[in-house]
């Protein structure tokens, strides 16, 4: 079927941002930086989010070379770590009033096993656990702030996500990155729909909502190649693959446009959801199931020590 190509959604619909406080994590490189550069040129004043310092560095020079005068700062987090986390909302708590918009989007994918500083399995860890956490300690300010919204940022993948609550971290069972990478994407996505329904049940004027990337040039995966190698498959990449810009555009509606509602997913519009322009889609039935949700909730409440909207 054709496009209707003035459906096509790009950051020039977005209204301005000038006023609004943006949290990105991993905004260092890839869709995170991408997105920060789009929310930037909308006048919105943004927080880097990143545990890698040099990079954080090299981003923030890039940025605000590109563009003088934004309103763009730096706090470390680490996601692999309770009290990094901790030491982040302390640090932004601090220096800022408000937060529009908490855009999750750091993670990493299909590493081989490793736990993080707390003793979690590494991609649960960092891609869903640490983003509940970091949630959970900002909501009062989100809270506060009319409109605003959290965003996570799932995968295509979350269809091949099964939820094992005896043995999340696969310390019975055989660890597969694959599987496990799948199974934190699915947890993104349930995260996301039971604290639209937790806000929806106070009342709130927060919203959350998640989106997908499709399949972008980034950095993801370059722990599979020896680094004498990375260049060329980064090459590879950018023939076959959309953009980094593009693959940030979901997100980007998700968080910025007025007409984006809470519990909405959003993809690109091409075949199979792998590129094209961002538009509301769909996600699994598994995604949906309301128990496994509330179960994932608690068992994330009790592992992280941290309590919200209960």
């Amino acid at each position: 079927m054709k496009r209707n190509l003035n459906n096509q959604w790009t950051m020039d619909k977005s209204p301005d941002l000038n006023g609004k406080v943006i949290v990105i994590t991993g905004a260092n490189s890839g869709i995170g930086f991408e997105a920060a550069r789009a929310v930037l040129q909308k006048g919105a004043e943004v927080v880097l989010a990143s545990r890698d310092h040099r990079k954080a560095q090299n981003a923030l020079a890039a940025l605000e070379n590109e563009i003088p005068h934004s309103k763009l700062a730096f706090i470390p987090l680490d996601l692999a770590s309770l009290d990094s986390i901790k030491l982040f909302a302390d640090q932004f708590k601090a220096q800022y009033q408000r937060l529009d918009v908490l855009l999750n989007n750091a993670g990493i994918m299909m590493v081989p096993y490793g736990k993080t500083e707390d003793g979690f399995e590494k991609q649960l860890g960092i891609n869903h656990l640490g983003h509940f956490a970091l949630t959970g300690l900002l909501i009062d300010l989100l809270l506060k702030t009319p409109g605003s919204r959290v965003v996570n940022i799932s995968s295509n993948a979350h269809y091949g996500g099964e939820m094992d609550f005896l043995d999340l971290f696969y310390e019975k069972g055989e660890y597969t990155p694959t599987a496990a990478y799948s199974r934190s994407k699915l947890a993104n996505l349930l995260f996301t729909y039971e604290l639209q329904r937790r806000l929806e049940d106070q009342g709130a004027s927060t919203a959350a909502l998640a989106a997908h990337p499709g399949i972008s040039a980034t950095g993801l995966a370059d722990h599979f190649v020896g680094k004498n190698f990375t260049w060329l498959v980064r090459g590879i990449m950018n023939l076959l693959f959309q953009s980094a810009e593009m693959g940030a555009l979901p997100g980007l509606r998700a968080a910025v446009d007025p007409l984006a509602r809470g519990g909405e997913y959003y993809g690109p519009d091409g075949k199979g959801e792998r590129a094209g322009y961002p538009v509301s889609v769909t996600s699994n039935q598994a995604s949906h199931n309301q128990q496994d949700a509330a179960k994932l909730w608690a068992v994330s409440e009790e592992l992280t020590g941290i309590r919200y909207l209960s």
